[in-house]
């Protein structure tokens, strides 16, 4: 079963926002129907040097994670990745295909010239923060989020 680690086509969207759906602690705001806003996402992730990428195994994306790129308004201005949405369809987690996916994000992050990558998660995702610290991360801060009103 080769794996391919690829930019997220638009035939691609309605899957990998049901995965990101199915893995989330808030699925009821995800809305996997709504390709156009998802792909207006990936669009603008890459108008911004970034891209969304997934894993595919057997003709079937079982894996996704945005990469976002900005100038850090800290390091000299250097260029910096914050990793988001990675997610794994959870019947076929612990096969590898989440660190394909971090190694793949991590060398378009070297491509585009970043000192760093970073990434937030919740503080319940236990098995998460294992895989992250296997995969070379560590936990070096405290993150916090405050929802705005619309």
């Amino acid at each position: 079963m080769p794996l391919t680690i690829r930019p997220i086509e638009l035939g691609d969207v309605a899957v990998a926002a049901t995965i990101v759906r199915d893995g989330s602690l808030t699925p009821e705001v995800e809305r996997p129907d709504d390709v156009d806003a998802y792909w207006a996402a990936v669009q603008e992730t890459r108008r911004r040097r970034g891209d969304v990428l997934v894993a595919e195994q057997d003709g079937e994306v079982v894996g996704v994670c945005q990469v976002m790129v900005f100038p850090h308004f800290q390091h000299a201005g250097s260029w910096c990745c914050e990793l988001e949405s990675v997610h794994v369809r959870g019947d076929v987690r612990s096969r590898g295909i989440g660190a394909a996916l971090l190694a793949a994000a991590e060398e378009l992050a070297t491509a585009q010239g970043c000192y760093r990558m970073q990434l937030t998660s919740r503080n319940v995702r236990e098995d998460a923060h294992r895989f992250y610290r296997a995969n070379g991360y560590e936990q070096t801060s405290q993150g916090f989020k405050k929802p705005l009103v619309h």
